[in-house]
């Protein structure tokens, strides 16, 4: 009977992630560049019910036909890389990807990370950096005397200047891209790092094979589909309160049993 009770509260546990999870996206419903993560989870193992080993003849048989399983865990939780819905800003310096791909940016220790962009930024050493705050990789230096700035569809980022209407390269723009991006593990702040189940980084130019092209004056929004993330929750909640009166129900009938008299 105790069985029930743990195979419930792994229910209870898992379901408690999913229904965290779903809070967390929709309170990203208007974060630019937020990505929904989705709960996936799996059963565990099954185990011989009691005394099957022992058992012979037909009763081995029939014992080893109903094993019974031990609940249900979380086997991870992946990010769901579609694209949002891109808003025109005007602003030169909001940046979107139309398609897959990441901006590579250099953290404060040196190691990488990836962004989908949003609002750049420029470093006081005259770095272009995502909207984080960190460098773009491959770096990129503006002029200091810049009056205007043009991020092309490709990734060429061309400035004028004060001395030069005639705009000019300055430098080339590359996009990472992942075999599996929705392994990729969330360090916060719209960054990602690269785990083993996402595998390495590839690149090239926006617009090569798996990377979409940039659009300037743009911000692609949140992909959080409202609509869905309700559903989801009703059903989360559903299955927590199941798994609570699995738990409700063997109380009560451990309750029976233990105040059973013989007549």
């Amino acid at each position: 009977m105790n069985n029930s009770l743990y195979i419930a509260a792994t229910g209870m546990q898992a379901q408690q992630l999913g229904l965290d999870t779903i809070a967390n996206n929709l309170t990203n419903l208007n974060t630019p560049g937020y990505k929904a993560s989705n709960v996936n989870f799996q059963e565990l193992m099954y185990a011989d019910p009691v005394g099957a080993r022992q058992a012979t003849g037909h009763d081995a048989v029939q014992a080893a036909a109903t094993p019974f399983g031990s609940g249900v865990s979380v086997a991870n939780v992946s990010k769901d890389f579609s694209l949002g819905t891109l808003t025109q800003t005007g602003s030169p310096m909001d940046i979107a990807i139309q398609g897959g791909g990441f901006f590579e940016v250099t953290l404060p220790d040196g190691s990488h990370a990836y962004t989908r962009g949003g609002t750049f930024r420029v470093s006081k050493d005259n770095f272009l950096t995502g909207p984080q705050g960190y460098e773009i990789k491959p770096s990129i230096r503006l002029p200091n005397n810049m009056t205007g700035l043009t991020i092309t569809a490709s990734g060429q980022v061309m400035v004028t200047t004060t001395t030069s209407t005639q705009p000019n390269a300055v430098g080339q723009i590359e996009l990472a891209s992942f075999s599996n991006p929705g392994a990729l593990s969330p360090l916060g702040d719209g960054t990602y790092l690269p785990t083993e189940a996402s595998g390495a980084a590839s690149y090239g130019k926006p617009g090569d094979a798996n990377t979409g092209t940039l659009a300037q004056g743009s911000l692609e929004g949140s992909n959080v589909n409202m609509v869905t993330q309700m559903v989801d929750m009703m059903v989360v909640q559903r299955a927590y309160e199941l798994s609570a009166k699995v738990i409700q129900t063997s109380d009560e009938i451990m309750s029976m049993t233990n105040n059973l008299r013989r007549s």
